[in-house]
């Protein structure tokens, strides 16, 4: 939904009702993950996505009869042989759905959460999925802020604390309380949708390969930084619209910028001055992904001038030396191809093999 949030908030804005469909639960191979969403418009314009295209059209016409009738719908789409080709998933998974109307009316909160995503405030919108609570109620929480209720101030107090929770970490999915909130019951279910900032991406040395990379952070939605201590390389105009460009010594200037569990760090530099003070550094913080470029003879000094200032065998073992999957790339951007292919394959513990290669479902299920 962040990617076409300011076509919403238009909508919002005029105070007509749209639909917005949004991917709940997942099961087998589904093609997309839980928060991926789709609108239609007052007009009939519809942005977004929850299926790759499966079931769009169905989806479509759902959106439509929900914004007319007010009343927010849930419906399951999954693969049948009599309507595999009509409105299921041939990919032979299952989706769920929720559906519901949005305008100032049925959503007093969704203005106030749209500005959050926007400007990067964190929030996590809890939504009633089913149940004896009203389908389609809304409430928004913040870190220190709560707008909307689902009825009842225990399943208040049970859905806040757990929508903040997740919002710690980012995460997303359906939670099950009792009608007042009782931990050990599941007849309401409320689904969890997290907008945290996006995680952020780190490259440094300003070379060619790190603009490539650069490109593809922000392709895959990082918020990229690019550092270098060179002036004349560090400049706005070498990197893509957004990309934050700093000048300043590698290895300081990580030690003064925050990294958490989402945090991508690219060591790019091919610069003895940086080439184990900045890895040193890294290897200290959390951060899911830490690369470093070189060939193997790079990597092997490297790996010893670390350990020899004090690197673990646990900490070596992160470093990601020489960066990127095998995939053959000789150009910046195919280098940048393979970088990214080891970030996501890392992040969601994929193998790097050829899908013809493997068996089993090609889209894993949600953890």
């Amino acid at each position: 939904m962040r990617d076409f949030l300011p076509v919403l908030s238009g909508w919002y804005a005029a105070a007509e009702p749209f639909g917005l469909a949004t991917v709940v639960a997942v099961g087998g191979s589904a093609p997309r993950d839980p928060g991926a969403a789709m609108a239609v418009g007052p007009g009939g314009e519809a942005v977004g996505s929850v299926s790759g295209g499966c079931v769009e059209g169905a989806v479509f016409e759902l959106a439509r009869e929900v914004a007319a009738s007010g009343r927010a719908r849930l419906e399951r789409f999954g693969y049948g042989d009599e309507d595999a080709f009509a409105v299921g998933l041939t990919c032979g998974g299952e989706i769920t759905v929720l559906v519901r109307p949005v305008s100032p009316g049925h959503d007093p909160s969704f203005g106030a959460v749209a500005a959050s995503v926007a400007g990067g405030r964190p929030v996590t919108v809890a939504t009633v999925t089913d149940g004896p609570a009203p389908r389609g109620a809304t409430p928004a929480v913040w870190p220190g802020e709560v707008s909307g209720t689902l009825g009842t101030s225990g399943l208040d107090a049970a859905v806040t604390a757990d929508a903040r929770g997740e919002l710690a970490l980012g995460a997303t999915g359906v939670r099950h309380y009792g009608p007042r909130g009782e931990r050990r019951a599941d007849q309401v279910s409320v689904f969890l949708h997290s907008f945290a900032p996006p995680p952020r991406m780190l490259v440094f040395g300003a070379i060619d390969y790190a603009a490539a990379v650069a490109r593809i952070g922000v392709f895959l939605g990082y918020r990229v930084t690019v550092c270098d201590a060179r002036p004349v390389f560090a400049t706005h105009e070498r990197f893509p619209p957004g990309v934050e460009v700093v000048v300043d010594w590698p290895d300081r200037w990580l030690r003064g910028t925050g990294t958490d569990e989402r945090t991508v760090i690219c060591v790019l530099t091919h610069d003895p001055k940086f080439d184990v003070p900045l890895p040193a550094e890294a290897l200290r913080r959390p951060a899911a992904y830490i690369g470093a470029m070189g060939g193997r003879r790079t990597h092997d000094e490297r790996a010893r001038k670390l350990a020899g200032a004090g690197a673990g065998a646990a900490q070596l073992a992160r470093l990601r030396s020489p960066i990127g999957l095998d995939l053959g790339a000789r150009t910046p951007e195919e280098v940048a191809v393979s970088v990214a292919a080891e970030i996501v394959a890392l992040r969601w513990g994929g193998s790097g093999t050829p899908l013809a290669a493997t068996a089993g479902a090609v889209h894993p299920p949600w953890p």
